[in-house]
């Protein structure tokens, strides 16, 4: 199993918290409900920002 680095984990720690506030949203601006979708969100943002991330497949 992959090990993501620390930020990667804050990131999708932090995405999914808004999901369960109901403010996380996709990028049409529709309602995320998606536990995975918002692991996917939080993994996009990560990488993004430079973590250690496994690129996608």
């Amino acid at each position: 199993m992959t090990k993501y680095s620390e930020k990667a984990q804050e990131k999708v720690h932090e995405t999914m918290r808004e999901m369960q506030e109901g403010e996380l949203r996709s990028g049409s601006g529709k309602k995320v409900t998606s536990r995975k979708q918002a692991i996917a969100i939080g993994l996009s943002e990560a990488r993004k920002e430079g973590a250690k991330v496994p690129d996608k497949k």
